[in-house]
């Protein structure tokens, strides 16, 4: 079970930096994303021909983060993650559709193709619980 700090976390915040590898090229992007508890996931939504979108399709393992930006060290959090992405179908699809729209309704005026990571690895630093305060969680999909 993933740490209720680590929910709220993910919950407060609306934008992720992922990033991919395809032959030995990394490259990473930042898209609008909305959190999927009961699923360990997070959807966002980019165009597939852009060049993650494409990078996802030929290896979609990746990694990413979600930060709270402050210049105070004891206020620094963030979480870094792992994960496996895909596209998703049917009534996930749907779940995912009905969640990010929720979360962003000017995008229902977007022509969105929406992806989801669902998340095999998380370490979150949060200092204002110490210096260096970790917390993982670990998946095996």
């Amino acid at each position: 079970m993933i740490d209720s700090r680590v929910i709220r976390f993910f919950r407060k915040h609306h934008v992720l930096t992922i990033a991919t590898t395809v032959e030995n090229e990394p490259w990473c992007a930042n898209c609008f994303y909305v959190y999927l508890e009961e699923e360990d996931a997070l959807v966002f939504t980019t165009d597939i021909d852009t060049r993650h979108g494409k990078e996802f399709i030929k290896n979609p393992r990746v990694a990413g983060s979600v930060v709270l930006e402050t210049m105070v060290i004891g206020k620094i959090r963030g979480i870094q993650f792992q994960g496996i992405v895909s596209e998703p179908e049917g009534e996930m699809l749907s779940k995912a559709k009905w969640a990010y729209l929720k979360k962003f309704p000017p995008a229902v005026l977007m022509d969105t193709h929406l992806w989801m990571v669902r998340l095999t690895f998380i370490k979150m630093t949060d200092n204002r619980f110490g210096f260096g305060k970790k917390v993982y969680w670990r998946n095996e999909l």
